[in-house]
């Protein structure tokens, strides 16, 4: 399903993570990809779409987050919770075809996801429970947030991503061409992250860009 090269990334044992990971390589630099409108308008709650959340998924993740200590709460919700809440009341704008389509489908699915630049990152990925005070920042005014106990990607320089927020430091530019998604499912939830991935990939490869699944090391 494309001519990515497909990665490796450590997987860490856990008793109810069900991840999913692609690499996605884009014709062009997202600054030059504008997000289709029949992208945008799967945003709407009238919106057909193979995959719906529930409040099923919403607990089960929320269980996922608290697995290693975590309090998924307030500000510290999943991002697929922070999705629904932004679309009702109309705060979520187009970022960019990347960020655009995960956001689509994070909404839509009730999954969280993360998506960052690999040029951005460095390898060996390792998907693990981030130990003690573990932090970083997560936007472009220099906020952090700490992870401790959350499950979360980690590349050589720390960690960069995670169900909540993703780190700064490996976000997607206008420049970016390569991007890595990691869809942050549950076991207590059989076969939702592996429709959430095909149906993922199926939007990016519409848009022209192509895709290839990453291996777990276990």
């Amino acid at each position: 399903m494309g001519d990515c090269l497909a990665m490796e990334i450590a997987l860490d044992p856990h008793p109810l993570l069900d991840a999913g990971a692609f690499s996605t390589t884009f014709a062009r630099p997202l600054g030059e990809i504008a997000s289709p409108d029949w992208l945008l308008a799967l945003l709407r709650s009238d919106a057909d779409a193979p995959i719906a959340r529930t409040e099923e998924i919403r607990t089960a993740i929320r269980d996922l987050l608290r697995h290693g200590g975590y309090k998924p709460t307030g500000r510290g919700k999943p991002s697929s919770e922070y999705l629904v809440r932004a679309v009702a009341d109309g705060s979520l704008g187009s970022i960019n075809a990347a960020v655009d389509a995960c956001n689509v489908v994070s909404f839509r699915s009730g999954l969280p996801i993360s998506v960052i630049d690999l040029d951005r990152a460095t390898p060996p990925f390792r998907i693990r429970v981030a130990p003690e005070d573990s932090r970083y920042i997560f936007n472009p005014s220099g906020q952090e947030i700490r992870i401790d106990g959350l499950i979360a990607l980690f590349d050589r320089d720390g960690a960069c991503a995670n169900a909540v927020k993703d780190a700064q430091r490996t976000k997607t530019t206008p420049a970016t061409r390569r991007t890595l998604s990691i869809v942050w499912g549950s076991l207590a939830l059989p076969n939702h992250t592996e429709s959430t991935v095909a149906w993922y990939r199926e939007i990016l490869e519409r848009m022209g860009a192509s895709t290839e699944m990453a291996e777990f090391e276990r």
